[in-house]
């Protein structure tokens, strides 16, 4: 793991402190921020391979300056997990919708740090197993991380390429949200049943500008279910 950069993106100094020596200790190499404008700079010196941020920071929110990042295509690829006081499920939901990959309500232990981490650089990592994988004009690429309709690229979230990778290798077959979950979040991360339904929501409207938002269909009562067929 010490391969791995963390950018710690946080005001207090305290909790910043306790951040970067539980990080230090699992392995990981921490460069700390104190608020948005100190991080952008970090990340333009240095693109880090996950980034830790506060929700709430001075000046620009954590909230924000994330979904500023997961409009540019050079960042977009960067795994956020948000740190927060907000438990509301509302807020949980906002955070996955403007694209983190994780969402940890504080106070929260640093083993359950360490161990959502490690899952969101796990999950954002390349996908081993077979290189291309062609259903009809769509083409999925692990070694470049692409997904394309045609010679269209489409712009996804490492959450949705995921997904995407998982319904492409497993069509016409009808999936809970659970069994979803456990397949491209894994068993060892707890994330609730909803975060499914954001996601699905998100990649059903990439797919829309393409006119292909008919491939990720509901199942009423069960799942969802990927199918080139109505």
């Amino acid at each position: 793991m010490s391969s791995f950069t963390i950018l710690v993106v946080e005001d207090e100094d305290a909790i910043r402190g306790m951040l970067m020596m539980v990080l230090e200790q699992a392995g990981f190499f921490p460069i700390a921020a104190i608020d948005a404008e100190d991080a952008q700079k970090t990340l333009d010196e240095n693109p880090p391979d996950l980034v830790l941020l506060d929700w709430m920071l001075p000046g620009i929110s954590g909230a924000e300056w994330a979904r500023r990042l997961k409009k540019e295509p050079i960042y977009r690829e960067i795994p956020i997990i948000l740190l927060t006081a907000r438990g509301e499920e509302e807020d949980k939901v906002r955070g996955l919708e403007i694209g983190a990959d994780d969402y940890m309500t504080k106070p929260f232990s640093p083993k359950e740090l360490v161990a959502r981490i490690r899952a969101v650089l796990r999950r954002s990592g390349k996908i081993q197993g077979q290189a291309q994988i062609n259903l009809g004009d769509l083409m999925l690429d692990t070694e470049q991380h692409r997904l394309s309709i045609g010679d269209k690229q489409l712009e996804v979230s490492p959450t949705e390429f995921r997904l995407m990778h998982f319904f492409m290798t497993h069509p016409n077959k009808v999936y809970t949200r659970t069994q979803l979950l456990d397949q491209v979040w894994g068993r060892s991360v707890y994330i609730e049943e909803r975060t499914i339904d954001v996601h699905i929501r998100r990649l059903r409207k990439i797919l829309e500008e393409y006119g292909r938002e008919d491939l990720v269909q509901t199942v009423r009562g069960f799942g969802y279910r990927f199918s080139l067929t109505d």
